[in-house]
């Protein structure tokens, strides 16, 4: 390496003006410095000697030149080479030239190879160079290195303490940062803003907002954008809302009250302290608003809940004639999936093929999800399919959308392909996995894939996990495995692990192991209604009917009120609700007589209404006429009468679907010849020609 060094310089060296034969002998003397070495040709002539120094400055010079260029081409490990052959110190300009570098590539070795450089060579930095030197340190979390440069430098300014305040603050030792700050001869808004910050960043908000206080007093201190920005989001932090408008209106009194930065920390306070409309205020006030403001603004209204008023300020933003980043599309298509709002999805998707998005971003991802989620798992896999390199979310999302609309097989064809094309599953990944081999009833290679988890791709089990392989177990009926895995797991099972196995026993009508799940989700959550129903249906089913009325009395007594079952399907972007036995929609008669001609129709075909389940010690035909008029029933109805032939129909229900009305609906399919797509709270059912995809396995 050291010759091609050479032969690299070779431009910049000039060759030295002696006889050939005199540059066979080189020898090393001493000069003025113990540091400096010189070219000593042999014989030692005095007349050959005079032009020495002349000769090794105009060579270290060339040197110098070779190090700035190597720098200016980031070819850090040559220009640390060359270093090496300097026999003089080298300029200032050039030891800083290397530094910026090593501080631009985050090269600490080099670093400390270079400020060795410097002690061996005699030279004293500057504070400038020091300074920079700090930063370097710092920035590499090297905070040893550090701090015994901080201590070696005698003419420290202002900015060497900031740098180390802020190095320590930023490495989350507030504590030491503390110490330097209270020891500052003096102290500029950086340095109030480095630790007001460093509190904010590793959760000490009130120490921030202690400290912040104190800066107000402070003689001579004025408070900065950023200042505030840290105050406010630690006011954030401790949902102090109070404090939030006594720094708005300290704001307000030093003028700081139309910064962009300002402002943006003020919307977030508010709507994170829960006065979103106080937040919009200060929005609709700003003036110059960017694409990141629209977008915080967008995603506040999401996060609170309030996706209309999202979606409406979104359309507001289009119209402004700005174009929206792959943040904007992302939060958007993430709430339509929440929504399951495929057409507003739709048009989303729409306006971003004609911009012509990114389809490395990440926005690429959130369509895959969006789509998933929407129950459209082709449309789904035509997103995924035009990516160039699926992250993991891409291929995460789209493992799931299979799993849970009933296509085991191809989700986990899928995760082998992810695993082939070298990427790294994480534990949302199995958790897809785990629920493709439960509702495809694979549960040896369900249990070869948990244990994969730890011993094949090195992660640790979660209690999803642990929930997905209880439902797999419970749900074929073995129990004894079921329990031991419980009894042997090393975390504490959680709400969703016991009602998994409290699924399983609904489906075998395992009564003494249903009794225990409950008890222990009435510990975790005894409010939860769908707990005290399940165990019902289940003594129910087991003609238990004094059971039944203990269950429906403890309820009553502990005022537990039973979530109402909401159905709703999309027609011509407008959402129509049902609840069970509703007569409130404007065409509930319509929808009654067909589902009364359609109950005909299906008991001609075989029907039998599942009337197991009905919590009420009735007579059977009073039982048929609860279940004839279920939300989700008659959502299908409608979407039935109020769409041309042969459209597919969608429906959406907030609870688990019945086993009647999932009995139903494929007999409803076969008939009407409709695919009916219902996703409920556990997945997508999808209904064609009398069958499921779920295989009546969900």
């Amino acid at each position: 390496m050291r010759a091609n060094i050479q032969s690299y310089l070779h431009k910049f060296l000039k060759p030295i003006s002696h006889p050939p034969s005199s540059l066979l002998h080189l020898h090393t003397t001493t000069s003025t410095s113990p540091h400096h070495t010189q070219f000593n040709p042999n014989p030692p002539l005095k007349s050959q000697n005079k032009d020495e120094p002349t000769n090794h400055s105009q060579r270290d010079n060339k040197f110098n030149e070779a190090i700035d260029v190597l720098c200016q081409q980031k070819r850090l490990k040559q220009a640390i080479e060359t270093l090496d052959l300097v026999r003089s110190h080298p300029a200032a300009a050039t030891y800083s030239a290397l530094i910026n570098l090593c501080l631009h590539l985050r090269a600490l070795k080099e670093a400390k190879r270079v400020h060795a450089h410097m002690k061996s060579s005699g030279f004293v930095p500057g504070v400038f160079i020091s300074n920079r030197l700090l930063d370097l340190y710092c920035k590499c979390e090297s905070l040893v290195d550090a701090q015994q440069l901080f201590d070696e430098t005698c003419d420290r300014d202002l900015c060497s303490w900031n740098i180390m305040i802020s190095g320590y603050a930023k490495a989350g030792r507030v504590k030491e940062a503390r110490s330097l700050f209270d020891g500052m001869p003096e102290r500029d808004n950086f340095s109030w803003t480095a630790m007001v910050s460093g509190y904010v960043r590793h959760d000490q908000p009130d120490e921030a907002l202690e400290l912040f206080r104190v800066m107000q007093r402070y003689e001579g201190t004025k408070c900065n954008k950023f200042t505030v920005s840290s105050a406010l989001s630690a006011s954030t932090a401790i949902q102090a809302l109070g404090i939030g408008k006594e720094i708005h209106c300290h704001v307000t009194r030093i003028g700081l009250d139309s910064d962009a930065v300002v402002w943006s920390s003020l919307c977030d306070m508010y709507a994170k302290c829960g006065n979103i409309d106080e937040a919009r205020h200060i929005f609709d006030k700003t003036v110059d608003r960017d694409v990141v403001s629209w977008t915080a603004m967008i995603h506040r209204y999401f996060e609170d809940g309030r996706r209309e008023e999202g979606f409406a300020l979104f359309s507001d933003f289009l119209k402004s004639g700005m174009r929206p980043n792959e943040f904007t599309f992302a939060g958007v298509l993430n709430a339509c999936a929440v929504e399951t709002s495929e057409d507003l999805g739709k048009q989303v998707h729409g306006y971003m093929t004609r911009i012509g998005f990114n389809p490395f971003s990440f926005a690429a991802s959130s369509l895959v999800h969006m789509y998933s989620k929407c129950g459209d798992i082709d449309n789904a896999k035509k997103v995924f399919d035009l990516m160039p390199h699926p992250d993991l979310v891409s291929w995460t999302s789209l493992i799931n959308g299979y799993s849970q609309h009933g296509q085991p097989n191809e989700a986990l064809q899928l995760f082998e392909l992810l695993l082939k094309s070298g990427t790294k599953p994480d534990h949302i990944t199995f958790v897809g996995v785990l629920s493709a081999c439960t509702h495809a009833g694979l549960v040896d290679k369900g249990l070869e894939y948990f244990h994969s988890i730890e011993c094949k791709h090195g992660l640790k089990h979660s209690t999803d996990h642990y929930a997905c392989v209880i439902d797999l177990l419970s749900r074929s009926g073995r129990f004894k495995e079921a329990e031991d895995m419980i009894d042997q797991m090393p975390m504490k099972p959680d709400k969703f692990l016991w009602a998994s196995l409290l699924g399983g026993c609904r489906i075998h009508g395992n009564l003494a192991l249903a009794k225990r799940a409950a008890e222990a989700l009435f510990e975790l959550e005894p409010e939860n209604a769908a707990t005290y129903v399940t165990l019902a249906n289940i003594s129910a089913t087991a003609g238990k009917w004094g059971e039944v009325a203990k269950i429906r009395k403890t309820m009553d007594d502990k005022e537990v009120v039973k979530k109402p079952g909401l159905s709703w399907i999309e027609i011509k972007r407008k959402v129509h609700v049902f609840v069970v036995g509703d007569l409130s929609h404007p065409r509930s008669k319509e929808i009654n007589d067909f589902l009364g001609d359609l109950s005909k129709r299906m008991k001609e075909e075989g029907y039998v209404p599942q009337t197991e389940n009905v919590l009420h010690d009735v007579e059977e035909e009073q039982k048929e006429q609860n279940l004839s008029y279920h939300s989700e029933k008659l959502a299908v109805a409608f979407g039935i009468i109020a769409t041309p032939p042969g459209t597919a129909i969608k429906v959406f229900k907030n609870l688990r679907t019945c086993v009647d009305c999932h009995m139903a609906i494929k007999f409803i399919s076969k008939i009407v010849g409709r695919k009916i797509i219902v996703r409920d709270s556990n997945r997508f059912h999808c209904f064609e020609d009398g069958r499921c995809s779920c295989r009546d396995y969900w």
